[in-house]
């Protein structure tokens, strides 16, 4: 039998997300994972397994970092323009000291030459275009959106918009800018 664990699992698994959050996988070591984490690297593997599990892990503990802030923020009933106006202000809230989305970094960095990381993003993503449906639907429910609204079209288009506004928040920490943006994608729907 093993000694037990010294240390919170997640509360060492929120400091490695932050180091390749704010590092990208490829430029983050062990080493880097060791100090931020501040446990022994054995410690990481037998808890975590290796360095592409351990991503895999941080990659989960965000996408339930967000989808928290989402459920928090959207069981509140208000309009579908108010509902998608909070959905793209908790994803530019999430952002980092301008290290951008941990989804979307993953998704450039890593989706084209890692599968497993490429079906994780996308799992996520689909996820995200779903609660856009859900939304756009209860808004036509609602009569704010016309009965002929193609939703499932809509909620892609929306969800562009909103993994585009995640890229252009690690160019820019112009905040009005960015409502601006996401104020007009909206206007043109509502």
């Amino acid at each position: 039998m093993g000694r037990p664990k010294e240390f919170d699992t997640q509360e060492v698994l929120d400091r490695a997300m932050d180091v390749f959050w704010e590092n990208g996988y490829e430029a983050t070591s062990i080493q880097d994972l060791v100090d931020a984490m501040g446990i022994h690297r054995r410690s990481i593997y037998d808890t975590f397994g290796d360095k592409h599990n351990l991503f895999v892990l941080s990659l989960k503990r965000y996408e339930e970092m967000i989808a928290r802030k989402i459920d928090k923020t959207l069981s509140v009933s208000i309009s579908g323009y108010d509902r998608l106006k909070s959905l793209f202000s908790i994803v530019l809230s999430t952002e980092k000291n301008r290290a951008g989305c941990l989804i979307v970094n993953s998704a450039t960095e890593l989706s084209y030459i890692d599968p497993s990381i490429a079906k994780e993003v996308q799992d996520y993503f689909d996820c995200e275009v779903q609660i856009i449906s859900e939304i756009l639907e209860k808004a036509q429910e609602e009569k704010q959106l016309t009965p002929n609204t193609n939703i499932q079209a809509l909620a892609y288009y929306l969800h562009n918009a909103l993994v585009g506004i995640r890229v252009l928040a690690k160019t820019t920490n112009d905040s009005q800018k960015l409502n601006t943006i996401i104020d007009q994608t909206l206007k043109n729907i509502f």
